[in-house]
């Protein structure tokens, strides 16, 4: 048996993937590439184009394990807004527990099947709430943004940044708030800290975050939109 096929058989695609995503969350998407890839597994890059052909293969099936994770068996017996709400807050979890999902997932040309059982999920819940299939798509995409918007405007986020690096932007911004003349921008100045705090208070950012959109929703379903 040739070295590839042999190092194929010992290598399952989910293995490719567990350590490309641990590869890409460490070091970022742009690191990641099936040369790298294959000296972290211990490979030949050969064996890895068994399973994927070209690195945006290999991000097409890291977005969709971001996708698995979601987790979409909502309560059968819950109000619409609570199954939204469910899903959109099991989205910010994946999101933040992975440093790289945001772009992976934006950076993904072709969408997999635990994409579409989330999507799936998702449309039906909009629809039992009464929204055509125009309005609920475009309230899932939108679903899918607000999680996208909230973990990426999180005080602090930079996944490319080292704790240090972070720290050191923070002390500038907040000295150039602290700098600015307190007669002409009193709450700018008291609120120097609290505005550049990386996850000064990370639970009323998500929670403020997610009680807009699912209000807005809900509106929207009252008013017959």
């Amino acid at each position: 048996m040739k070295t590839a096929e042999a190092e194929r058989t010992k290598l399952s695609r989910s293995a490719v993937v567990d350590r490309a995503l641990w590869l890409a969350d460490a070091d970022g998407v742009e690191a990641l590439t099936i040369r790298r890839l294959a000296q972290e597994l211990g490979v030949t890059p050969m064996a890895l184009y068994w399973h994927f052909r070209n690195k945006d293969e290999l991000i097409a099936g890291l977005a969709d394990r971001v996708w698995g994770e979601i987790k979409s068996d909502i309560d059968p017996e819950a109000a619409w807004p609570r199954q939204l709400r469910g899903l959109l807050e099991s989205l910010i979890d994946v999101l933040r527990a992975h440093a790289c999902a945001p772009a992976v997932l934006l950076g993904a040309d072709k969408l997999g099947p635990y994409y579409w059982q989330v999507t799936e999920v998702t449309l039906d819940v909009l629809h039992r709430a009464g929204f055509d299939a125009l309005h609920a798509s475009e309230i899932a995409r939108s679903t899918l943004w607000t999680g996208l918007t909230l973990v990426m405007s999180e005080p602090g986020f930079d996944p490319g940044l080292s704790e240090e690096e972070r720290a050191g932007i923070v002390r500038r911004k907040q000295a150039e708030l602290g700098s600015l003349p307190p007669d002409r921008f009193p709450r700018l100045v008291e609120a120097a800290v609290p505005l550049t705090t990386c996850g000064s208070d990370a639970v009323f950012h998500y929670q403020f975050g997610v009680d807009l959109f699912i209000a807005g929703v809900q509106a929207m379903a009252a008013g017959g939109s």
